[in-house]
């Protein structure tokens, strides 16, 4: 899953072994959720999340909104229907 996560790092000076300590991981996680090579657990994107003071929704990169001008995967009208 795409993400921001080095993004984030690196506008706050961290190195992945500094990042890793603070939230509690290995280097070599922090790595491969950077390269798209692990989706992190639930927990660890909260805590993530929680750490750059973000919600987790602006870590992850949305596969299904990117770029859909907001029509697909809005599912708001699927909700509505269903009340």
């Amino acid at each position: 899953m795409r993400n921001r996560l080095r993004e984030l790092r690196k506008a706050r000076g961290l190195s992945q072994a500094e990042l890793a300590d603070a939230v509690e991981v290995t280097r070599q996680t922090i790595n491969a959720v950077e390269a798209d090579k692990y989706d992190p657990s639930l927990p660890l994107a909260y805590k993530l999340a929680t750490y750059f003071g973000v919600p987790v929704e602006h870590l992850f990169i949305n596969p299904f909104r990117e770029g859909a001008g907001g029509a697909a995967g809005d599912d708001s009208s699927m909700m509505e229907a269903g009340s």
